[in-house]
């Protein structure tokens, strides 16, 4: 019983050394400037991205000297009803596939 009690108070003392060691480092990393959340990555929203493209087009275009076209300004491309067809008709193909291997699994 007293080896354990022995053994406690060691990885007791232990374990103030190392929680000492980890404040100075922490405070060290905080005094050089670095924050905690140092290693996350910035998320852009889809919108902002957007901006930032075009501006950056607008840029290209006039080291180029062409006319700047906004995006918005642009056809949208169209599929015609016969591609439409084709594509719901493989689509209804492959769920009939995949329901014909739930019944049989």
């Amino acid at each position: 019983m007293a080896n354990l009690k022995s053994l406690l108070d060691q990885l007791e003392q232990e374990r103030k050394t190392i929680s000492a060691q980890l404040e100075r480092i922490g405070s060290a990393l905080s005094a050089l400037g670095s924050s905690a959340n140092s290693g996350r990555k910035r998320s852009i929203s889809a919108a902002g991205s957007a901006r930032i493209a075009a501006a950056q087009r607008a840029r290209w275009a006039k080291a180029r000297g062409a006319k700047v076209v906004p995006i918005s300004s642009r056809p949208k491309r169209k599929m015609s009803a016969a591609a439409i067809a084709r594509i719901r008709a493989a689509q209804k193909a492959r769920w009939a596939k995949w329901r014909k291997q739930q019944k049989t699994a």
